[in-house]
């Protein structure tokens, strides 16, 4: 007792004291006059100083212009955005589907299609249109990270083990699907493209729309249904894994098209991308392995090792977007650089995939949903437009898929379930549609009925392989 008493008293004492000297010296200070301005002839006084803007007024309005500061309202929309997704991400588990399709909804459901419909100022708040710019830096962030991981989970050995059917089944449903989307292009293009927006750009934005396949998606249906093993998984997987490469590279080549704005600007974008990805997969690819193996063979610590792959991957995105082909495309192609090595693999998963897919992606799809628009499909010709693009989608795509597969020599039962597999677009169709709009390619009410497009194709996955698994038993 005597021993805490002797410590407060030395507490108080030295605290104290030095408040009290701060005290004395504020008190001697506050009658010294200001420095004048630089420009003004004579003293500038606090009294004719302008205050600042929140240290006026009342509390009322101190506490608005904190809260209209750019990080509370963007601490304000993470909070938002990830409660609304886990709820809508729980509800479509319930109902038998990836949780992707609730988060997809939960950013429309945020979005002026209802949330800025029913409650505008509440929207408004939330998600002032000044504040959108940092949502769409974290969300490119977001994806960064995201198509990185998926490249380091793409087997370049099942590739090759079988690339003869998933090279054939991959490449006839892209080219029957672009077929049909730039054919889309030439019946809307006076209608629906933006102002300035050449036809050129318009079709092959449409035909690559058309082409994907979520390849992650499908690899997380596949895996809850227990077939990733199985000839079906390997072979859906792989086609899944070719059309990816595939149409990543042909979306680089449009990106590139598109952004040069002339022939020759054209061809400098594609010898420096074909330049840039053979120098990733041939000098980059072999010497970061053979450091990966040797650093292993020493060390255990892993934190130098993802220190190392994550300034390869912001190199690699970062030269991609320069090159003119796209961050995305230079994540994806530094994340096949260091597939094949299973320790570096799973290290980044356990550091990047938490961050990416439960905080930034579910940013990217509340974005997605601020710029989705469905009150402008206010007629009915625009509905059956809209249903137009999704049946000429799932002709493309599941239908292709599932005939080219059976011209393999695939039983009917297979080769449907690779075409439903084959249908899914998810995240991947987002993220060509959100490239598409933010190089002004697609207008408000297209960038809608695409997203519209994405979500009943991503839907139907599920209850379509149940049906076909149910009348192939039956």
């Amino acid at each position: 007792m005597i021993k805490f008493a002797r410590g407060a008293l030395l507490y108080v004492g030295i605290v104290g004291s030095f408040a009290a000297v701060i005290w004395l010296l504020i008190e001697l200070g506050t009658g010294m006059p200001a420095r004048a301005l630089p420009g003004l002839s004579g003293l500038a006084s606090a009294e004719n100083l302008p205050l600042p803007e929140a240290a006026t007024g009342d509390w009322q309005s101190l506490l608005l212009n904190r809260l209209a500061h750019p990080l509370p309202v963007l601490l304000l929309q993470i909070i938002v955005i990830l409660t609304v997704a886990r709820l809508f991400g729980m509800i479509a588990v319930r109902l038998g589907q990836q949780p992707v399709i609730g988060e997809i909804l939960a950013g429309i459901f945020l979005g002026p299609s209802l949330l800025g419909w029913i409650f505008p100022d509440t929207s408004a708040f939330v998600f002032p249109e000044e504040s959108l710019k940092g949502l769409q830096a974290l969300s490119q962030f977001g994806l960064i990270f995201f198509m990185f991981i998926i490249g380091t989970e793409l087997d370049i050995g099942k590739v090759k083990n079988n690339s003869r059917d998933a090279v054939m089944i991959s490449h006839s449903s892209i080219a029957l699907s672009f077929f049909l989307g730039v054919g889309l292009a030439y019946f809307t293009f006076q209608t629906y493209a933006p102002a300035g927006v050449t036809f050129l750009s318009f079709s092959l934005f449409l035909g690559i729309s058309m082409s994907i396949t979520a390849f992650p998606v499908l690899a997380r249906i596949l895996r809850e249904r227990g077939l990733t093993d199985s000839p079906l998984g390997v072979l859906a997987i792989t086609c899944a894994a070719t059309d990816d490469l595939t149409a990543w590279c042909m979306l680089a080549a449009i990106i590139a098209i598109v952004k040069a704005g002339s022939i020759a600007g054209a061809l400098m974008t594609f010898v420096l991308a074909i330049a840039y990805v053979i120098f990733m997969l041939y000098v980059v690819r072999f010497q970061v392995n053979k450091w990966i193996s040797r650093y292993l063979a020493q060390n255990k610590n892993p934190h130098l090792l993802v220190s190392g792959a994550l300034l390869v991957l912001l190199l690699s995105a970062y030269i991609a977007e320069v090159i003119g082909i796209h961050a995305l495309f230079g994540a994806f192609t530094a994340g096949v650089v260091m597939s094949e090595q299973a320790d570096l693999r799973e290290a980044l998963r356990q550091k990047l995939e938490d961050i990416s897919v439960l905080i930034m992606l579910p940013v990217f799809f509340a974005l997605t949903g601020l710029r989705t628009q469905i009150g402008l499909l206010n007629q009915g010709t625009l509905w059956l437009v809209c249903g137009g693009i999704t049946g000429l989608a799932i002709l493309g795509k599941f239908g292709g898929s599932a005939l080219v597969a059976k011209l393999m020599g695939r039983p009917w039962q297979e080769a449907l379930s690779i075409g439903a597999l084959m249908n899914t677009r998810g995240l991947m169709e987002l993220i060509v549609l959100n490239i598409g709009y933010d190089l002004g390619i697609l207008s408000p009410e297209i960038f809608a009925m695409l997203v519209i497009m994405a979500l009943a194709t991503t839907f139907m996955t599920g209850p379509l392989l149940g049906g076909i698994n149910w009348y192939f038993k039956r």
